[in-house]
């Protein structure tokens, strides 16, 4: 017998049971080399596509390196220095990219070729003369069997021939298979030894070339360049760690000064309000009306620009326009469910918004901010600077003007003390001089440390101001256009016409002389208002008409005061605030130190003062005609009834 390193194919035509068990060893060996180099076939497989991945890489790297110079960065700029290194780095890239693909196709070549060919061809091989083998092995057996049961007794010759070239087909098919077959696994031996180092070979001499290549390429010009670029990098990091620092530390001093702000109401006396701003942003809450009743509330950014307000949704470009606050108005407002509400009304009334912030300071702020854009402090050289004196200016105003006071004291010897015809049209405003003024000091005209009453009160205001109320009379639902079912006292008034109004306070005076009066008690009222902190106002329709001025709720259209026009003695609009009104009424109820009972009121509008004044001064020219064609009327049923009684 011969060593167990190779099958004898001299024994293939006995085929005796120690051969049969020798080639089970070999099978059993080929089929340990076959799975063996189907794992060493799969990871040379996974270095070649690796190869070719990494030379693809490459080269869209350096693809991507000279395409720089063609994006436009928001933040980058135009860096000439980056880009031109870039591109120096894109042609050392690319020439790597090069070696790469080279790699790539020795590996190709001299490493996946010949262990594809062994797996594919050598080991197939194998199988198939296996199953070959197996077929002829069992038709050998058929035949012997079918041989053997030939009868000795009867011999049929054609029967006995056909057994025989049976046998004799088969046993030459099995030893021509085996030895073939034996060959076949003798040589694997051979060959896996071959196909195990020939890719190996071909892979180490393919990496060699491609790191003489990478050698040859790498000259004292791009160590060089290399070294250089390291230094900028580390110059580069060294800026990014001190920026980092400073970073942390700005973020460190922000996280200790903004600690009062994470809270949604600080406390005041920590942040104090900022009267003086003619800018800000920040988040608030909008009111959208969703029915008839129901309304919703949506979170936007708002942000003042110029004499606009405008908002802008997380997610948006770019801020969209809420309204024109140029002349507009601005106060608190009590919502059912919500705290620190304040609306906004254009100048001509047509449009309001109402917003929530976030505390009391924000809204506060907000307040003052769109007050001071209404007032277009925005357009000063120094904003912030102007609408400190502004707000400072309106501090010392509760305490007498000098230079009014001595505007007053320098007529006093020139004039003497007359009474003075009341105003009764809107063409003189206040704050105009007037050649028939009459001389009175402050004391004169408002008393000091008078109250001053900043909310409607309803439905007794009538009776606070001393006029006597009929049942009925006040709280009652009023149509402003007399088109109620019930008839009013003034829906035979030809004249009716409505104005919106704030209620800004109302004062008792002193004198109803002279429209003087009513600038007094504007400047105390708005003073007092701006020391308090009082920004909310009651908004109203002002009903002028041949009787009476009413002011209604436009909500209810509940009367919530009326003013008999014959009572109100002195009106007028200020000069340079056209939104400001007032009026005097005199009150025949209730007396005091021996006079009548004056009471003035100041309203504000929507830049509609002097058409206020002028639908005032129109309303007391036709109830004067009314009066004088009553008079007139009664004078001939006089004389009528004279001329009956004589006849």
């Amino acid at each position: 017998m011969l060593g167990t390193d190779k099958l004898p194919i001299e024994e293939t035509l006995e085929d005796s049971p120690q051969t049969r068990s020798l080639l089970g060893v070999f099978e059993e060996d080929a089929a340990a080399i076959s799975s063996y180099s189907n794992k060493l076939f799969h990871a040379m497989r996974r270095i070649y596509d690796a190869q070719n991945e990494l030379s693809a890489a490459t080269h869209l790297t350096s693809k991507l390196l000279k395409e720089y110079e063609k994006q436009r960065f928001p933040l980058g700029g135009d860096d000439e220095v980056m880009t031109s290194t870039l591109q120096q780095f894109s042609k050392v890239i690319d020439e790597l990219s090069s070696c790469q693909a080279i790699l790539s196709t020795q590996l190709a070549d001299a490493m996946m070729f010949s262990i594809g060919q062994f797996k594919e061809r050598d080991l197939k091989e194998i199988l198939t003369l296996k199953e070959v083998f197996q077929i002829a092995s069992n038709d050998h057996d058929v035949a012997i069997n079918r041989y053997s049961r030939l009868s000795k007794r009867r011999e049929n010759e054609k029967t006995k021939f056909e057994a025989t070239e049976d046998v004799y087909t088969a046993r030459k098919k099995q030893h021509q298979t085996m030895m073939h077959y034996f060959c076949a696994l003798n040589t694997i031996q051979y060959k896996k030894k071959i196909a195990i180092l020939e890719p190996l070979l071909g892979y180490m001499q393919a990496q060699i070339n491609f790191f003489k290549m990478g050698s040859e390429n790498l000259n004292s010009q791009l160590e060089e360049f290399l070294s250089n670029i390291s230094s900028s990098v580390q110059s580069v990091r060294r800026e990014m760690d001190n920026d980092m620092e400073n970073t942390q530390q700005t973020i460190q001093d922000m996280e200790a000064a903004s600690e009062p702000l994470y809270l949604p109401d600080p406390d005041p006396k920590k942040l104090p309000v900022n009267r003086n701003l003619t800018r800000k942003a920040g988040y608030l809450n909008i009111r959208n009306k969703t029915g008839l009743v129901s309304s919703s509330w949506d979170r936007h950014y708002f942000f003042t620009q110029g004499g606009n307000l405008m908002s802008q949704a997380r997610g948006d470009v770019a801020g969209g326009l809420v309204m024109d606050i140029d002349n507009c108005s601005v106060m608190a407002i009590d919502s059912e469910d919500r705290r620190y509400c304040f609306q906004i009304t254009s100048f001509d009334g047509k449009k309001a918004v109402i917003l929530q912030a976030e505390s009391k300071k924000d809204c506060e702020e907000w307040i003052s901010t769109i007050n001071n854009i209404s007032k277009r402090i925005y357009l000063t050289d120094n904003p912030e600077e102007t609408a400190a004196r502004v707000n400072q200016s309106a501090l010392e105003a509760v305490t007498p003007s000098p230079s009014f006071q001595q505007r007053h004291e320098s007529m006093r010897p020139g004039v003497p003390s007359r009474p003075h015809a009341r105003r009764t049209s809107s063409t003189g405003s206040i704050g105009s001089d007037s050649s028939a003024l009459t001389a009175l000091s402050l004391d004169s005209i408002v008393a000091p440390d008078t109250p001053i009453q900043f909310d409607i009160i309803s439905p007794v205001s009538e009776d606070q101001a001393g006029q006597p109320r009929t049942p009925g009379q006040t709280g009652r639902r009023t149509n402003p256009f007399g088109e109620s079912g019930e008839k009013s006292e003034s829906e035979d008034s030809i004249l009716h016409q409505l104005f919106i109004v704030r209620f800004l306070g109302s004062m008792e005076v002193k004198s109803d002389e002279n429209t003087e009066v009513v600038y007094e008690t504007m400047r105390q009222i708005l003073a007092a208002r701006a020391i308090h902190n009082i920004f909310r106002m009651t908004e109203s329709h002002l009903l002028v008409t041949c009787d009476c001025l009413k002011l209604i709720n436009p909500q209810t259209q509940v009367t919530r005061l009326r003013f008999p026009l014959a009572n109100v003695i002195v009106y007028g609009t200020h000069q340079e605030n056209k939104r400001l009104f007032g009026f005097v009424l005199r009150t025949a109820g209730g007396r005091a130190e021996g006079r009548p009972l004056s009471v003035c009121y100041i309203l504000e509008s929507n830049n509609e003062g002097e058409k206020i004044c002028d639908s005032v001064g129109l309303a007391k020219q036709i109830a004067l005609h009314a009066e004088l064609d009553r008079k007139v009327l009664e004078k001939q049923k006089k004389k009528k009834k004279k001329k009956k009684k004589k006849k």
